[in-house]
């Protein structure tokens, strides 16, 4: 999906710096500084060098940049300063959940479940539907269940409970929910989803106690993308954009917020677990939640 994130080296090259990043972020933040250190310095790695040492120059400037991003974001102070934060917004889909499932949903299972209801190849199938995906993408429609429901001839919410078993919280989800709501702050999911889509994944998850509320764009008529939805939101849920922090895996939904005023805004590097890291322009962003746990 976002395969011009490497565009000099192949994608396993790609594939170890992901699993380096991964293991090195995993053995906590000394270990990441130190190795930060020996890389700049061109200097051996000591904390699991094989692993490291495996990356060709190219691989190891990836590297590098990735971790000084990563600690960057993980110094708090440079990033979001709890005590100016009353209310926190966070999207639904690649934000709290893994995106592997929306993504496998509609490039897999409805494909198929379209190929075989219809007697055409997978291939036939695909092509018409992501031509029909393409065309609605960043309207209300594109989030709808009901509309998809009518336009393919089949029961959407039927079919994604046949594959519900691939919803999952992303990690550190739900502490951060919880220490967030420790502090007193107002937490808020503010999600596109469709209704039913959002009742299955908060059945699946149980995540819906840790919200003060949830708000779902089809109730107000306007996709996050769109700035309008956010002087919707402000009449059903009063914020104040200098104090509010936005969470969301979509640009064009923080850039839509960002023009509205919001000021506290991150993306995140890896909304599917499944897919490579993102390369995020104009935002800050994070890889997972424990990098902004409020202390």
């Amino acid at each position: 999906m976002y395969n011009g994130f490497f565009p000099e080296i192949i994608m396993s090259e790609a594939e170890k710096i992901t699993r380096c990043v991964e293991v090195l972020c995993g053995s906590g933040c000394n270990t990441v500084r130190s190795t930060i250190s020996s890389l700049q310095n061109n200097e051996p790695v000591q904390s699991h060098k094989q692993m490291v040492n495996e990356l060709d120059g190219n691989g190891r400037a990836i590297l590098l940049a990735e971790l000084v991003s990563i600690m960057a974001i993980y110094e708090k102070e440079n990033m979001i300063d709890w005590q100016e934060i009353n209310s926190v917004f966070l999207d639904m889909d690649g934000t709290l959940l893994d995106l592997h499932f929306d993504n496998y949903f509609w490039r897999e299972h409805v494909p198929l479940r379209y190929a075989q209801i219809n007697d055409i190849h997978m291939e036939e199938a695909r092509e018409k539907l992501f031509t029909k995906f393409s065309e609605m993408e960043g309207t209300m429609e594109w989030y709808c269940v009901d509309y998809w429901t009518e336009q393919l001839g089949m029961d959407i919410a039927m079919l994604k409970e046949e594959v519900d078993h691939l919803i999952a919280v992303h990690p550190h989800v739900v502490e951060f929910l919880e220490a967030v709501r420790a502090t007193g702050k107002r937490v808020v999911l503010v999600t596109n989803a469709h209704g039913k889509s959002l009742e299955l994944k908060m059945n699946r998850t149980q995540l819906g106690g840790h919200f003060d509320a949830l708000i779902c764009a089809h109730d107000l008529g306007l996709p996050k993308e769109d700035v309008r939805f956010w002087e919707k939101l402000q009449n059903i849920e009063p914020f104040t954009s200098g104090n509010t922090l936005l969470v969301d895996d979509s640009l064009p939904v923080l850039r839509s917020a960002r023009e509205y005023g919001i000021q506290h805004l991150l993306a995140v590097y890896k909304p599917d677990t499944k897919g490579p890291m993102r390369e995020v322009e104009d935002f800050m962003a994070i890889h997972r939640f424990e990098e902004i746990m409020p202390g």
